[in-house]
């Protein structure tokens, strides 16, 4: 385990096989009975308590995140916000669900599909392993978690913190390992009922065959490529800030991060120029330093991937507009990288086309509002696109056209019950609020 900023070694981590597994497993298993007949009210109780501490464990949990994973200090403290909300907001929705519904003279019964697994990626650690968490308790069952092998050290601080609330023993179980070793036992073993992944759409793919076998179900949370529609009304004062935000959210690896900036032909003239100065203005460096937009990618082969593709983009004939290859001017040390952005992009490169997750951004004009919305929906992802103009009621129409699960309109704040997953390779099920909870239930039906 490397500081990301230094490139200095902090610690080891100790892997788990799949014989660990198979005891987290049984162990969830033996919590699970008691688990489900817990009372939604009994539930929101302890969800409080694991929102309560993880707020007072936030200078610890940020403190761990800035020394594993070196994100910008807004990222981070948003992320240590976020855990805790979770929790908060999965007991607002186990409150107000209806897990029992009558229909007709048949009584609808909401109940847990099972034991639950969770595969959680290094890009928020402590921030996914406590929405899978808080989503499993609301719903009444336990659950196996297998975060990234290299968050180990943000594992551990959360993993601490959520001991310190008094969870009943058996209910949340973690097991650091490979996904090929720890992932694979998770997703075939048949004591397992429901596996929730966030990650890449690779391994969602290959967790989906495994889940199959024993008919799991699944929620996958997978890449994007996201596109961001610069509308010819926009007010560039106001779109700019929004749109290096959108771009370059957790250092651009992130699998929200609107990478794709759509352009109008007619305004390229102005919006270029203005495009390179406020890009170029993002400052990159570790997570104590509260200026930084742009902090170090997560490990050498992660900086080694985002190289790989700056070099691939200007192969495919992309021209550098700000940014390229290397280290930003002054840094020797950390896995750090320019930001980039690349015009004379079209739809059909790769650098358009696949998930680079680094701030790596790809400029592509459009005639009109018809092929623009073409070229945002030209993608095997759809996760999360956005819209930046100054008619409402013409970014909503074009929403609907879009394929993708979440449509942002002018970087608005995002609402903490709206559904979160994609379309197409990004992913199967939703997070979040009722939807997310559903996932993690079956309807029983008792008829009479």
């Amino acid at each position: 385990m490397f500081n990301p900023a230094t490139e200095e070694q902090i610690g080891e981590v100790r892997l788990g096989n799949a014989e660990d597994a198979k005891k987290a497993i049984a162990a969830a298993r033996r919590a699970f009975p008691a688990m489900r007949r817990t009372t939604p009210s009994e539930r929101v109780v302890l969800l409080h308590r694991l929102r309560d501490a993880v707020l007072a464990d936030r200078d610890r949990l940020i403190a761990a995140m800035s020394e594993e994973y070196g994100a910008p200090q807004s990222f981070i403290t948003a992320s240590i916000a976020h855990a805790a909300q979770v929790f908060d907001e999965a007991a607002k929705t186990a409150a107000s669900f209806a897990f029992t519904r009558q229909i007709g003279t048949t009584e609808v019964v909401m109940e847990p599909v099972g034991v639950a697994a969770a595969i959680t990626p290094w890009n928020s650690d402590i921030s996914f392993i406590c929405t899978k968490l808080a989503t499993a308790l609301a719903a009444g069952t336990s659950i196996v978690i297998k975060p990234s092998e290299m968050s180990a050290i943000q594992t551990q601080a959360i993993v601490e913190t959520l001991h310190g609330a008094g969870l009943p023993r058996g209910v949340l179980n973690v097991v650091n390992g490979y996904g090929q070793v720890v992932g694979e036992e998770l997703s075939h073993n048949p004591g397992i009922a429901k596996i929730s992944f966030t990650g890449s759409t690779a391994t969602g793919r290959a967790i989906l065959r495994g889940a199959s076998e024993s008919f799991k179900r699944v929620t996958l949370e997978l890449g994007g490529k996201g596109p961001q529609i610069v509308l010819d009304d926009a007010n560039l004062d106001e779109a700019l800030p929004h749109i290096v935000t959108s771009a370059f959210r957790n250092s651009g690896q992130a699998c929200i991060a609107g990478t794709r900036v759509l352009i109008p032909e007619s305004r390229k003239a102005e919006i270029l120029p203005r495009l390179a100065e406020a890009f170029a203005a993002v400052q990159v460096g570790a997570a104590d330093d509260p200026s930084v937009g742009v902090g170090p990618m997560v490990s050498a082969k992660q900086w080694e991937r985002v190289q790989s593709y700056i070099q691939l983009a200007q192969d495919e004939g992309a021209a550098v507009l700000v940014g390229g290859a290397g280290r930003p001017e002054g840094i020797e040390r950390g896995w750090f990288v320019r930001p980039t952005v690349f015009v004379d992009v079209t739809n059909d490169m790769r650098i358009a086309r696949e998930e680079v997750f680094g701030p790596v951004v790809s400029v592509i004009s459009y005639r009109d509002e018809d092929e623009a919305i073409a070229l945002a929906n030209d993608t095997d992802y759809g996760l999360q696109a956005y819209i930046l103009g100054s008619d409402e009621n013409r970014m909503r129409r074009i929403a609907k056209e879009l394929i993708s699960g979440r449509v942002v309109l002018n970087e608005a704040a995002p609402d903490a019950q709206a559904p979160f997953g994609g379309f197409k390779h990004s992913g199967i099920g939703r997070e979040f609020g009722a939807f997310g909870l559903e996932a993690f239930l079956e309807p029983k039906a008792i008829i009479g």
